[in-house]
């Protein structure tokens, strides 16, 4: 259980992404804003956590038995004290989690990007409760990871750019030994690699393995963008010297051009099943007529080796669409519940803010999801009054009932699509009737607004690949539109939506004032 503010989050609402057929699995298999995945085994389960960045609570632990079918178990930081998220950027927080599991502790271990630095976390049970974050001194860098020898020592490995670089965007992959006991590095450091190419740009995401009494350094190159790439490099020692696979880059898609379907493909980490197969997770996007409208999302790919390389879908290496699944027991979650009826006395997990909330402004009472309207807006890089959860697919439909009555000019309660402060659409209930807002690239217009005098009204989104297109009645069967078709390019990936991801929710807000309104929203669908 997850405790906010008195109030507790439970996995009541699943976030299984179920996949139809035993015979073959489909990418992505964690839809929507889950990028820089790392994964674990522990006997016949497996681990997987994403990155959260400001996203409240935050680092999601999935938890899969046949590693195509996963279902969230808990949060991480899930208890407010934990960290200090006010005033970040979207793009900032929390920044690709490593998760490793040895002698029967499960690690985390992360960079909370410009709120603190790099810090790990402990737990005895992966669903939690997770030991407050431990901070290390004089980490530089971001997408640390830990790495145990045979002798019980545990390594950090990180990135830095603290060095007199020799090429543009040059970064190195650096070691240490960290002890747990203290929870600080010690020894030595030592760089084991600039990357693949001597042009290499934004080497990061080093993972280190021992197989068959070698070391591989995982690594991920080119920016999280189109140049993405996964790289390998091998030694016969752990401090080195590393050489870079004459294969390298193991994985990219930037070779198949921009008008190819998944894109971006990088950060990847390795795991072993009990059969002995091997697989990688990696991040990717997809893109609809050349935009990215869910962000980052983690895809599966088969890996064997071949003269200590490994070889990511052989025969093909790149991402699949769909391939055969991995030859271990068929293990689906339950379905999605599409619609929340707010009849539980605890949020379900599917549920998040954005940044800590600084105060308690819900509740949930006889059925209803109760907010309390908040003087904070979307729009500033604070916590506002707003409860979303992940977009997952290209084609959707959100709809919601609420009851809300005003005689305020600054009082407004509805519906948002988020991706950044400077990326949103919201469809709000005001004074004077229903309005249409919508914020790209940082300029805010409002697209429409229409008389409406009602205090129940029904509000809809209906996504269709990158159109969208928004609806508001008295009832379900008499909802009317309102500002036309409008393009989803507000919130794909451009320069501000940089690394998160899209989500859709409720919103209220009092718009800079202080109000003691309330806006009581009977159901939430997300189908």
């Amino acid at each position: 259980m997850l405790l906010f503010m008195g109030i507790p989050f439970v996995s009541g609402l699943s976030q299984a992404l179920c996949q139809s057929t035993q015979n073959v699995f489909h990418n992505p298999i964690l839809t929507g804003f889950n990028p820089d995945p790392s994964i674990c085994r522990v006997n016949d389960d497996y681990y997987m956590v994403t990155s959260s960045f400001t996203w409240y609570p935050g680092i999601p632990v999935y938890h899969s038995k046949d590693l195509v079918n996963w279902e969230i178990i808990g949060y991480a930081l899930d208890r407010p004290d934990m960290i200090n998220m006010n005033g970040l950027d979207d793009n900032d927080g929390i920044w690709a989690v490593t998760i490793r599991y040895y002698d029967g502790v499960f690690y985390l271990i992360t960079t909370a990007n410009k709120c603190g630095g790099n810090f790990y976390m402990t737990a005895r049970n992966p669903k939690g409760p997770w030991s407050n974050p431990v901070w290390l001194k004089d980490a530089p860098g971001i997408d640390a990871s830990l790495f145990w020898d045979g002798n019980g020592k545990c390594y950090y490995t990180g990135n830095t750019w603290d060095f007199k670089s020799q090429w543009p965007a040059q970064c190195a992959i650096w070691m240490q030994e960290l002890n747990l006991v203290e929870g600080k590095l010690i020894g030595k450091r030592r760089f084991l690699t600039y990357g693949h190419a001597g042009n290499a740009m934004y080497t990061e995401g080093p993972h280190i393995y021992k197989i068959n009494g070698k070391y591989l350094l995982l690594t991920t190159e080119g920016g999280t963008g189109y140049n993405h790439a996964v790289t390998v490099h091998h030694s016969d020692s752990l401090w080195g010297p590393y050489t870079a696979d004459k294969v390298n880059p193991v994985l990219t898609h930037r070779h198949l051009g921009s008008n190819y379907s998944i894109q971006n493909v990088g950060h990847a980490d390795l795991v072993k099943t009990r059969n002995g197969d091997w697989y990688a997770v990696t991040l990717g996007i997809r893109k609809v007529n050349g935009y990215a409208p869910l962000g980052r999302e983690t895809f599966l790919c088969k890996v064997e080796f071949e003269n200590d390389t490994p070889i990511f879908n052989p025969g093909y290496g790149i991402v699949l669409s769909e391939q055969k699944r991995p030859g271990l027991p068929w293990t689906p979650f339950k379905n999605e519940i599409m619609r929340d009826d707010f009849t539980s006395d605890k949020l379900g997990n599917v549920w998040s803010f954005v940044r800590i909330p600084q105060k308690q402004f819900y509740s949930l009472s006889k059925g209803n999801l109760v907010l309390t309207l908040q003087s904070e807006v979307v729009d500033s890089l604070v916590s506002s009054a707003m409860i979303i959860q992940k977009v997952k697919h290209h084609c959707y439909t959100a709809t919601t009932k609420f009851h809300f009555v005003t005689e305020k000019d600054n009082e407004q309660a509805g519906l948002i699509l988020y991706r950044t402060a400077n990326g949103y659409y919201s469809l709000m209930k005001d004074k004077n009737g229903i309005v249409l807002v919508c914020k790209n690239l940082g300029v805010k217009s409002e697209i429409k607004r229409m008389p409406y005098n009602a205090s129940d009204v029904y509000l809809r989104a209906i996504v269709k690949d990158m159109d969208i297109s928004f609806f508001f009645g008295q009832s379900a069967d008499s909802m009317i539109g309102i500002g036309g078709t409008l393009s989803l390019d507000a919130i794909s990936d451009n320069e501000f939506n940089k690394f998160n991801g899209p989500g859709i929710g409720v919103y209220a807000t009092s718009n800079g004032k202080q109000s003691h309104n309330r806006v009581v929203y009977d159901w939430f669908d997300l189908e």
